[in-house]
């Protein structure tokens, strides 16, 4: 199934991907096997990106990884096993930049500090810094302002966590992610046997303990925490908090470390052991760091680091997908495909929604035929696991140079506020200074953003059926899936994209087989899937602004996508190489 290209390029599979955490269908794997074994799926997928839950993990869904063993609590063997017998590849991810804070490799460093084999595992942001900056009254480097002003943040504040050494000093290690330190709350009786020579009141006791309590709950630094009258037993109420100490979240792995780069080695051979065929590197444009450059994609140094880690997986026979979101005036998907490498068509969801709901193919055909005049290969998508992406689509204006976006900025707002409109949350991106200065995705199901219009979603996916690119499909938007406000209320604003991430029920996925859009959906991906016409060439009709006309041919078999923005019907003709035609219409 995988063809070879150029040399030493591995192009992407033909095919349709799916795309779901094992546990978004039932309760785990072994229930999406069951579903994409019901013959409404035959035919229907040829790969398989399952995400990394699959793997032991905590945290932001998968994404902050312990180790790449299989997590046996959702996923066997035999359920790989199941999907690679009806010719189901999978894609796994490897998250490049960062090593979940219960890892072994962290968990040794704060066992034994300095003495830690894994020291050098993580950035140590004084030792990064040491020559490019100066301590601040917080004990941490604050960078020389030429460089803080080239640091891309993910969060509010400079990217470090402290860690508490066995010496009972505090280290900062760079942290670009997800943080939080937790504390175990005190109670009246574990206060009053601490300070038994204060003979404590239970009412002295209970009042501390509240003091406490309202601290952590407020997430307010234990060292500013008020005890009124008790302020002298602080230090000692503290000493008792930090033997309590908990991490949760994701730290930086340090690349320059040849350690690293064994762990990389053998995290790769074991997702090739797990049946992985493409690897999507996740966060990989943060990894490599050097003072006085950006901490995103500073070049030389990202693609020496991509060459490398793309010379381990060509011994694995494995291939790269690199993930990058960035404004579409650098040019960094550009330049990712000039390398050899396939890159993800963020632009594709909000280039959709735009015309679907302006009624044009104006910017929808502009970005398509750049990519078959500039052979880019993508793995495109409407919905994902995170939100909408809208800072991808922006133009690059600076030091005088001027590059359109694939959208303007008004019609991205625009964009946004419809999303926005229809329930939509928003996830922003930061200074070094702590202020928003962008964007960065809107949180929705792609259905919701559409204003959970049927015809609408129908057409989107027929659209995106025939783009260039290999597609792959969000579990929730293939079951017309609606905004669940609940999750990500109770997720907050730190974890607004579960809003797209609702566990359907098998009994679910019953009802949703009996729905037309789901089997026009279903109807639509089988034809993309499996006839030849998709291996061929791409050719693009001229028509007015409400029309599209777009035609697949491969020695003698087509597929006809004609459309009209307007009302959002539509009919795909295919002709096999027998000149048999066959007619889908929508209206």
């Amino acid at each position: 199934m995988i063809k070879e290209n150029l040399p030493g390029k591995r192009v992407l599979p033909n095919g349709v991907m799916f795309n779901a955490y094992p546990d978004s269908i039932g309760d785990k794997l072994s229930d999406i096997v069951s579903m994409l074994m019901k013959p409404e799926f035959k035919n229907v997928f040829s790969l398989f990106y399952i995400l990394p839950t699959i793997l032991n993990s905590y945290l932001d869904r998968g994404f902050s990884i312990i180790d790449y063993d299989l997590n046996e609590e959702l996923v066997t063997k035999d359920d790989l096993q199941a999907l690679h017998d009806i010719n189901i590849m999978f894609m796994f991810d490897l998250v490049i930049n960062h090593l979940s804070l219960g890892s072994p490799q962290f968990l040794d460093l704060l066992k034994h500090g300095d003495d830690s084999k894994y020291k050098d595992f993580f950035i140590d942001w004084n030792e990064f810094w040491r020559s490019d900056g100066s301590i601040g009254p917080d004990g941490y480097v604050i960078p020389r302002r030429e460089c803080l002003d080239k640091l891309f943040m993910r969060k509010p504040g400079l990217p470090i966590l402290k860690v508490r050494f066995p010496d009972g000093t505090d280290r900062p290690y760079w942290n670009t992610f997800y943080q939080e330190v937790k504390y175990k709350a005190l109670s009246a009786s574990e206060i009053q046997q601490a300070f038994t020579f204060e003979k404590l009141t239970d009412k002295q006791a209970k009042y501390i303990a509240a003091r406490v309590d309202e601290t952590l709950a407020s997430k307010q630094d234990i060292y500013e925490m008020e005890l009124g009258d008790f302020s002298y037993l602080k230090a000692d109420i503290i000493a008792m908090l930090e033997r309590t100490r908990q991490y949760l979240g994701q730290m930086d792995l340090n690349a320059q470390s040849q350690q690293v780069w064994d762990y990389y080695d053998e995290t790769l051979k074991k997702l090739r052991d797990h049946g992985g065929q493409l690897v999507r590197l996740d966060a990989f444009a943060y990894l490599h760091k050097s003072p006085g450059e950006a901490n995103f994609f500073n070049k030389p140094g990202t693609w020496l680091y991509l060459e490398k880690l793309k010379h381990i997986a060509d011994k694995y026979g494995l291939i790269l997908v690199p993930e990058i979101h960035s404004e579409y005036g650098n040019g960094l998907h550009e330049e990712i495909a000039d390398k050899g490498f396939s890159v993800y068509d963020f632009f594709l969801p909000g280039l959709v929604i735009h015309a679907l709901d302006h009624k044009t193919n104006r910017y929808l055909l502009r970005w398509m035929n750049e990519l078959i005049e500039k052979k880019i290969e993508t793995i495109n998508m409407l919905g994902c696991h995170d939100g909408i992406p809208v800072l991808d689509l922006k133009g690059k204006h600076s030091d005088g140079i001027s590059i359109a976006g694939l959208l303007n900025d008004s019609e991205i707002d625009e964009v946004i506020e419809l999303i926005l409109d229809r329930g939509g949350r928003v996830k922003n991106l930061y200074g070094p200074d702590g202020k928003k200065i962008s964007y960065y995705q809107v949180n929705a199901t792609f259905f919701s953003a559409l204003g959970e219009d049927e015809k609408k979603l129908r057409l989107a996916r027929a659209i995106q059926m025939f783009m260039p690119g290999l597609p792959q499909v969000w579990y929730l938007d293939l079951f017309a899936g609606k905004n669940d406000y609940a999750a990500a209320d109770k997720g907050g604003i730190a974890d607004h994209k579960e809003i797209n991430r609702t566990t359907l029920s098998m009994g679910d996925i019953e009802q949703g087989l009996k729905r037309e859009i789901v089997q026009d959906q279903l109807e639509i991906i089988r034809l993309r899937n499996t006839s030849p016409a998709f291996k061929g060439t791409l050719t693009i009709s001229n028509t007015d602004e409400y029309h599209l006309l777009l035609n697949w041919s491969n020695e003698g078999c087509t597929a006809t996508l004609n459309a009209d923005l307007r009302d959002c019907c539509f009919s795909i003709v295919h002709t096999d190489n027998t000149s048999e035609e066959n007619v889908m219409s929508f209206h």
